[in-house]
Order: C-alpha cells, then sequence, then structure tokens
C-alpha cells in the first residue's frame, strides 16, 4: 500500500511541476512582443488601388522601457500583388513598401506615430499602438497594372526594422526575442474588379 501511495504522490508532483511550467511558459510568450495580421482588402477609388487593414501588436515590457527612453521603433509594412502560374515563378506585379515609425517625446510626454509625412500624437502608448495597427487607404498600386480577368493572390507583412535599430539594440537583439517582431505572411485573393 505504501508503494502506491508513494507512487500516486509521485505522479500528483509531475502533474503540478508540468502544469506550472506551462502557466510559465504562456505567461512568457504573453509578455512578449507580438504582431499578427488579422484582416486586410483591397479597395479602389478612381484610378488607384488601396490597402485597407487591421493587426494585432503587443509590445514587450523591454521594448516599452526603450521608447520612453526615447529609442524610435520603425515599422515596415510590404504589400504585394502576384499573378500566379502554373508552371514557372509566380509573376510580381506590384510591390509597396511604407515606412511607419513609432517613438515618445519626453518633453510633451507624448507617442508620436510618423506616416507619410504625418505625425499624430497620442498620450498614451496604447492609443499609439492601436494607430500603427491600422493600415488606412494605403496607395499600393494603380488599376491599370491588373487584368479584369486575371486571377491574383495578394500578401503583406509587417515586421520591425531592424536596420534602423540603435547599434546597441541591434547588437542586443542579435540573442534576444525582444526586439523581434514580425507579422505572418497573410495571403488573401482579391476582388479589385468589383
Amino acid at each position: 500500500m505504501t508503494a502506491f501511495s508513494m507512487h500516486f504522490c509521485k505522479k500528483i508532483k509531475n502533474l503540478f511541476f508540468a502544469l506550472g511550467l506551462l502557466l510559465f511558459v504562456d505567461t512568457a510568450v504573453a509578455a512578449g512582443n507580438s504582431l499578427h495580421i488579422r484582416s486586410a482588402n483591397l479597395i479602389t477609388f478612381e484610378n488607384e488601388v488601396l490597402l485597407n487593414a487591421d493587426a494585432e501588436i503587443n509590445f514587450s515590457p523591454e521594448m516599452e522601457k526603450a521608447i520612453l527612453k526615447g529609442f524610435t521603433f520603425n515599422f515596415l509594412i510590404e504589400f504585394q500583388l502576384i499573378s500566379p502560374r502554373q508552371y514557372w515563378f509566380d509573376d510580381e506585379v506590384a510591390t509597396t513598401v511604407q515606412q511607419v515609425s513609432l517613438s515618445y517625446h519626453a518633453l510633451s510626454r507624448q507617442y508620436i506615430v510618423i506616416r507619410n509625412e504625418q505625425q499624430r500624437t497620442y498620450a498614451s502608448l496604447d492609443g499609439a499602438i492601436e494607430d500603427l495597427s491600422v493600415i488606412q487607404d494605403m496607395k499600393v498600386f494603380d488599376k491599370s497594372y491588373v487584368e479584369k480577368d486575371a486571377q491574383y493572390t495578394a500578401a503583406l507583412m509587417m515586421r520591425l526594422d531592424h536596420k534602423k535599430l540603435p547599434k546597441a539594440l541591434q547588437v542586443e537583439g542579435m540573442g534576444s526575442n525582444d526586439w523581434k517582431m514580425s507579422s505572418q505572411r497573410f495571403e488573401w485573393t482579391p476582388n479589385i474588379f468589383k
């Protein structure tokens, strides 16, 4: 009977250890950076095709501290329109890259988002992240680039531009996940000629 209870206690102990480890890993992942594109679509306005998208962005505590210290973070929004080919490489119809920067101004105590040379200020980091998360009416290509009956694939990615990080953070970022931020490649089949 004693051997059975010892074996049972060991199993319970292992179960609690596994649950604790799982909770720790879940908390560690939640505390890190994340960037996920939730939705994207294309609309036409006169001769231009515009991109609208929505992302979910979370910063790690390390990244929040760096912003408060005055570091500027540059994000790249990369859009591609591809014409799939059956027996050869896909044809790249259009590629557009837009840069958006996020910084903190200590004297005014405001967060600044700069997109297309337009500057917006926010009293909180959450407000600035919300602005950063929304892509609205970004011109990606002219309607003349596409044929009416052709099938296309649109792809969107968003990432932190490591090349524009200060050198100290670039070196630190090589071994740390605190400075790695990149979305998945979000693909869809757009209906450009609605």
